[in-house]
């Protein structure tokens, strides 16, 4: 800067001379001493002129400022002429060095070199470092100052070009906690030579806490944004998107820096757009707090994806909406699903009214059959039988031995059949009959039914054991009939024992329980046990043991129709043991 009309440059008069003869004032504008700004020189007061070259140039630093205005010393002289410094001088020279000393942490000095040749007290208060261990040494030799390469790079390229410079650096304290401190300094310079810098230092360890923290906050913000694996958006009161985050572009092919800006319906598929523009206007409007819909996106490509939408309003800090806020989530997989889930359900149900219209069919042609067996069999088998019995009774003289067997076995034949009649028709019946699920108690049932078989057949000797409330939920005529065909075969085929043993109990099986119904009869070779269940099939001769081969098929068909199971267990001679679920 100028001081009057000469050019040289106002730091080559050195501070503690006194000008004779010239009062001078200096202002320093609040405009430029922002607080943080370097050190400025400015010559602002107005007076007599002195033709001199050298004008006395007051270093100032914006934190000194108090109200705007700092009249810092009066300069009296004569050109071309020195003067000793007198007591008044001094004393503003250390008071100023007093506020500079108030106004930052420490204030510092460096030589052309950039080695420190002054540092004030301020330094040992904030890092506990003795200050005379940097003097002769540059800010990069220090143990103390701790920056990074990057920083010490551009704050040496700074140095080089004699600019402003800022360096923010870190140092430890004894109880191992990390404090943050930044030097700002300007160049000086004398008789247009440099000569060093001046600056101060301060403490910013609360900005770059704050600072890390900022970023810190914002990059956790960044993952678990980027981590979710919906669409997160939002959009302005027009309805633009303003903001998406990397799932958009993983979901549509779209790139965000074209997708932010344009609507978002316009990413919709045309037939969905006037229903979410709807619910769009009504977040805005504040009519609903919140929606959510199933609609379809049209990717880059062109492909169509099922998309669940959630929003809801943006507030503002007036009050006023300011957009909307929400997820899009890929429910395109589900969707398909669904329709499959959907079509299979329609087969099904299709395949069920088919299976039943066969079934009724079926069910009808069994009635038909039944009604036939019951009516037109029955008709010849009782005239056969009718005949037989009227030639016996007609020739009961004239017949000989041969002719009455005949005649006898016909009719046993006659009512063998009749008996078969029977049981086909009940098998037909329980077949058709409906299931009416009730609480029985097989043990009352089974006692029932022993105590009818030993009336039938006093003179029997067996002996019968029955396990006490073994209760199900099961149709009560039906596992009767189930339960009576069990216990009789039991008895049957324990007819030949003298210690003739039955036992109906019940045990555990992992979490089912199975009932069972033992003898200790004739037992049968389990070869043939796969045709055990089948109608009219006997694996013992009539002539011994008399039945018409129905009852375990009817047992089977019962146990089915409540959703159990039967297995049978023997060995001939040694009884046999059938297990069964309910």
């Amino acid at each position: 800067m100028k001081g009057g009309s000469n050019s040289r440059s106002p730091h080559s008069t050195d501070a503690h001379a006194l000008m004779k003869e010239q009062t001078w004032f200096w202002h320093i504008p609040d405009s430029l001493t922002a607080n943080g700004s370097p050190p400025v020189w400015r010559r602002i007061g107005r007076g007599r002129r002195v033709n001199s070259p050298d004008w006395l140039s007051i270093l100032a630093f914006p934190s000194l400022v108090v109200a705007g205005m700092l009249t810092l010393g009066l300069l009296r002289g004569k050109a071309g002429k020195r003067a000793r410094p007198d007591r008044k001088l001094l004393e503003e020279r250390n008071r100023l060095r007093d506020l500079l000393e108030l106004a930052s942490d420490w204030r510092w000095e460096t030589d052309e070199a950039h080695c420190y040749t002054d540092i004030s007290a301020g330094f040992q208060k904030q890092t506990g470092e003795d200050p005379q261990r940097l003097i002769g040494r540059t800010p990069w030799e220090s143990p103390t100052i701790l920056a990074t390469e990057q920083d010490w790079t551009e704050y040496r390229r700074r140095l080089g070009q004699h600019e402003r410079t800022s360096l923010v650096f870190s140092h430890k304290t004894e109880d191992n906690r990390t404090h943050y401190f930044e030097l700002v300094g300007s160049p000086v310079f004398k008789t247009g030579v440099f000569v060093g810098y001046h600056g101060i230092g301060r403490s910013v360890t609360s900005r770059v806490s704050a600072e890390r923290a900022l970023n810190e906050s914002e990059q956790r913000y960044h993952d678990v944004v980027e981590s979710v694996i919906e669409v997160i958006f939002q959009t302005d009161p027009d309805g633009r998107l303003s903001f998406l985050n990397g799932v958009w572009h993983r979901l549509t092919g779209h790139t965000i820096e074209r997708s932010l800006g344009r609507p978002f319906i316009d990413f919709l598929h045309p037939d969905d757009c006037p229903g979410v523009r709807h619910m769009l206007a009504q977040i805005m409007s504040g009519e609903i707090s919140e929606c959510t819909c199933q609609t379809r996106l049209r990717t880059r490509k062109g492909e169509i994806r099922w998309i669940e939408a959630s929003g809801r309003p943006l507030i503002g800090s007036n009050g006023e909406i300011r957009g909307i806020a929400g997820t899009l989530d890929d429910i395109s997989s589900r969707k398909v699903a669904e329709l499959t889930l959907k079509n299979v359900n329609q087969e099904l149900e299709s395949r069920v009214r088919l299976r039943t219209a066969e079934m009724e069919a079926a069910n009808r042609g069994l009635e038909a059959f039944s009604y036939s067996v019951s009516h037109d069999l029955r008709a010849p088998l009782r005239a056969i039988d009718g005949f037989a019995r009227i030639l016996e009774e007609d020739l009961s003289g004239q017949l000989t031995p041969a002719t009455t067997d005949y005649i006898e076995r016909i009719r046993r034949a006659t009512h063998r059949m009749a008996h078969l009649i029977d049981a086909l028709i009940e098998l037909a019946r329980l077949t058709r009959q409906s299931v009416h699920k009730e609480a029985v108690n097989l043990s009352e049932l089974a006692l029932q039914i022993i105590d009818e078989i030993r009336s039938e057949e006093p003179e029997r000797k067996v002996e019968f054991e029955v396990t006490r409330e073994m209760t199900v939920s099961a149709d009560r005529v039906l596992v009767r009939v189930m339960l009576e065909n069990l216990l009789r075969n039991a008895w049957k085929f324990s007819a030949g024992k003298p210690d003739a043993k039955i036992i109906f109990g019940v045990s555990l099986e992992g979490e089912r329980r199975v009932f069972c119904v033992e003898d200790n009869g004739a037992g049968f070779d389990m070869a043939f046990a796969a045709s055990l269940f089948r109608p009219f099939s006997r694996l013992h001769n009539s002539a011994e043991f008399a039945g018409t081969g129905i009852g375990l098929a009817t047992v089977q068909r019962i146990i089915q129709r409540h959703g159990g199971s039967i297995r049978a267990e023997a060995e001939p001679g040694r009884g046999a043991r059938f297990y069964f679920t309910l």
